[in-house]
């Protein structure tokens, strides 16, 4: 049962090992656009790559993210030097006296430190920009996906000859 509850720390160690993929990919991705033999679509083929990129980025964000969560819920659980949980002792001295606890959220991925008054405080300020680079690259995926869509049918418009009422074409 400890296995399946560690699933995202696994993960998250894969998706460290594809971040230098991932950007090894883009560059190779900008050179190739910029040398010539480029296919006469190659605009809307990089815009659907950019939108799969940018979708891939988004995942692997959002799975280092749950892996941290988990990482630091399963660290606050384990051993005699648990308690408080490790991620929330690093905060200023009056926050950590009154600890009592901690809140795990996976979505959104966060890691909050409950004070004996109710009050929390985030562990960590990287959740916050994990969260915020997330929803960054999933918006740049669905534009970036709908502007592929938007030259496609522009393109289909362009090839489609429309017959004058002459019998001509345009």
């Amino acid at each position: 049962m400890e296995g399946a509850r560690n699933v995202f720390v696994l993960l998250a160690f894969a998706a460290l090992f594809t971040v230098p993929v991932w950007g090894i990919a883009v560059i190779v991705k900008l050179v190739s656009v910029v040398l010539p033999g480029r296919p006469p679509d190659w605009g809307v083929r990089l815009l659907r790559w950019g939108a799969g990129m940018a979708a891939a980025a988004a995942v692997v964000l959002l799975v280092l993210a749950l892996g941290s969560v988990q990482a630091s819920d399963h660290e606050s659980r384990s051993g005699t030097d648990s308690s408080p949980a490790p991620a929330c002792r690093n905060a200023a001295p009056h926050l950590v006296e009154g600890l009592v606890g901690h809140r795990a959220s996976y979505l959104p991925p966060a890691f909050d430190c409950v004070r004996d008054d109710g009050t929390t405080y985030p562990s960590s300020g990287s959740y916050a920009w994990l969260n915020g680079l997330v929803v960054t690259w999933a918006t740049a995926s669905v534009l970036l996906a709908a502007g592929a869509r938007y030259a496609t049918g522009r393109q289909t418009a362009r090839q489609v000859e429309v017959p004058e009422p002459d019998g001509s074409s345009r």
